[in-house]
């Protein structure tokens, strides 16, 4: 895992219901509760403050690092998605890149 700091950009992986929320929306780390929780501002595409909430290190990854002002690149992305996911899922995902390979471009 990419390991989370003050101003970083996350992707959600998991729907927050309690506010309106879906996997897949951005937001900017503002706060490290532990190592474990961190507050997010989630905007909407005009700046408006959609939400501010604490979200677990299993909830997101890390997309883009503000100390080096880049985004994280895509196979890190991958890696880290997939260290949250149950070692099952992990295995059902092998499986899938593998039969990519099968497939002729």
């Amino acid at each position: 895992m990419i390991k989370p700091e003050l101003y970083d950009v996350i992707e959600l992986l998991t729907d927050l219901p309690q506010v309106d929320i879906k996997a897949g929306q951005l937001g900017t780390i503002v706060e490290k509760h532990n190592d474990n929780a961190y507050e997010v501002e989630f905007s909407n595409s005009m700046g408006e403050t959609l939400a501010f909430l604490a979200v677990k290190t299993s909830q997101f990854i890390v997309v883009w690092k503000s100390k080096t002002q880049d985004w994280v690149p895509l196979a890190d992305r991958v890696a880290a998605m997939l260290e949250v996911l149950p070692e099952e899922r992990q295995k059902q995902v092998l499986n899938f890149t593998r039969s990519l390979y099968q497939i002729s471009a």
